[in-house]
């Protein structure tokens, strides 16, 4: 983990060599002209938001990044688990191919030495980048978030993320617990910040820096939250009142559900305060009140959540970079929040394995921004007359992670890889997933080079 100011520094000595290089980048991309990529990875996050037709949840700067992108309706994961999901999108391979299907092995090692997208932009003159979590850490990543293969420079872990999982949490009788549920003061937290908050302030630093670089970025920013502990600022909760929470329209476990289908939810169990709840296992149905408190504190993380990335994208507009600039939004998956009494991942129903998909192309899904224009202005959650965002264009197609791999390829103007041969274990790049540029309008499909290789 580096301190700000020490990725910068490597970041200063990667520019002048990218730069001195940049002329022998591959076919297909001119780095004077290149679209910079920004691309959003969030933990657990499911399609409750505003622009995805969620009344309840206050979303707003994400419902007006929606508002100028191309939405996909029907997105999902390969896998309902962080690091399958993740190393299959980042490299545009099945888990299957993969050969991940839990945290414990490489697949440069235990598969084959794949491409990730921010590795393929690195060989096509990019100056690649990430900060939080992108990548699985630990063993699923080489322990180096698939460094130096991936990335221009050491990724970015904020200091204060280590204390996600201890005893933080202030209970009911004044003590600190790892507890599932965890609204704090910052103030008085270690450090006096949290994983998300560092990550945007890091990511904002970045761009900053690459705004004077004649070098392309790609930029990935991966967001905690709200992968649990619901740890986030405590303020948050007074958006959603337990009064208006309801439980999920389908609370019960299945009769007939087959007990393969099922997911117990363990992760959540060895939280102190669920502990406390004395559930049976396997299906022990959490009480109402708790199931409540457990979908508000989800809901005020996606509103938490929603101020970084708000955030962030006013920066991309401060720095006039919005309209050189590609970002996608996505989740490693979805999450249960009581649905067929289920909680959490790991399972194959829609909730766990749905994500948001958004991607924003500059003079493709929106005008280019006028000289001055903001098309990302900060959004405040908590202001109540607010104007609602009209949303975007909206595509209903079913849709899987392993086509960001091409797309973004193709929407940044490089070459798209090849479909992958079967067996592809051999193949170093190649990609499993549909490349999904048909979605994005088109001037002449004859002549748009957007449009090749849309398969």
């Amino acid at each position: 983990m580096l301190p700000p100011g020490g990725g910068l520094l490597w970041l200063g000595l990667v520019l002048g060599s990218v730069c001195a290089s940049v002329g022998s980048a591959a076919p297909g991309n001119s780095a004077t002209d290149a679209l910079n990529v920004l691309l959003i990875i969030v933990d657990d996050l499911r399609p409750s938001l505003g622009c995805y037709g969620d009344k309840l949840i206050r979303s707003p700067n994400m419902d007006q990044l929606a508002s100028h992108s191309l939405l996909f309706q029907n997105a999902f994961a390969q896998q309902a688990v962080c690091a399958p999901s993740r190393v299959s999108l980042l490299t545009g391979r099945r888990p299957d191919t993969t050969r991940l299907y839990d945290f414990n092995s490489y697949w440069r090692a235990h598969s084959g030495n794949f491409s990730t997208i921010p590795q393929y932009f690195k060989e096509n003159g990019y100056v690649t980048m990430s900060v939080g979590k992108v990548f699985h850490p630990g063993v699923s990543s080489n322990h180096s978030d698939d460094s130096p293969y991936s990335w221009s420079v050491p990724p970015y872990h904020p200091s204060s993320e280590k204390y996600e999982n201890t005893k933080t949490c202030r209970g009911p009788d004044g003590e600190l617990h790892a507890n599932l549920l965890c609204p704090v003061d910052v103030a008085d937290v270690p450090e006096g910040t949290l994983p998300d908050k560092q990550s945007t302030e890091q990511a904002i630093r970045l761009l900053g820096k690459m705004k004077t670089s004649a070098s392309p970025f790609f930029l990935a920013v991966g967001y905690h939250k709200p992968h649990i502990p619901f740890r986030y600022p405590k303020e948050f909760q007074k958006l959603y009142p337990l009064e208006n929470i309801t439980l999920a329209p389908d609370p019960q476990v299945p009769a007939s559900l087959p007990p393969v289908a099922y997911n117990p939810w363990m992760d959540i169990r060895r939280r102190e305060d669920v502990q406390a709840l004395n559930l049976s296992v396997p299906y022990g149905l959490i009480p109402a009140d708790f199931q409540r408190k457990i979908r508000q504190s989800y809901f005020a993380c996606v509103s938490y959540l929603d101020t970084q990335v708000g955030h962030l994208l006013s920066a991309l507009d401060d720095l006039q970079l919005a309209s050189s600039t590609i970002v996608a939004l996505t989740s490693d998956h979805g999450w249960a929040l009581g649905e067929h009494g289920e909680w959490a991942k790991y399972s194959n129903f829609d909730v766990t394995t749905r994500v948001p998909l958004v991607f924003y192309v500059p003079g493709r899904t929106a005008p280019l921004p006028a000289a001055g224009d903001k098309l990302f202005p900060y959004l405040d959650p908590f202001d109540s007359i607010s104007e609602s965002v009209e949303p975007g264009r909206q595509a209903g197609d079913l849709v899987e992670l392993l086509s960001l791999f091409p797309t973004l390829a193709g929407l940044a103007g490089l070459r798209v890889p090849p479909r992958c041969p079967i067996p592809s274990f051999h193949v170093e790049l190649c990609r499993e997933g549909r490349n999904l540029l048909k979605h994005f309008q088109v001037r002449d499909s004859e002549e748009d080079p957007y449009i090749h290789g849309t398969v």
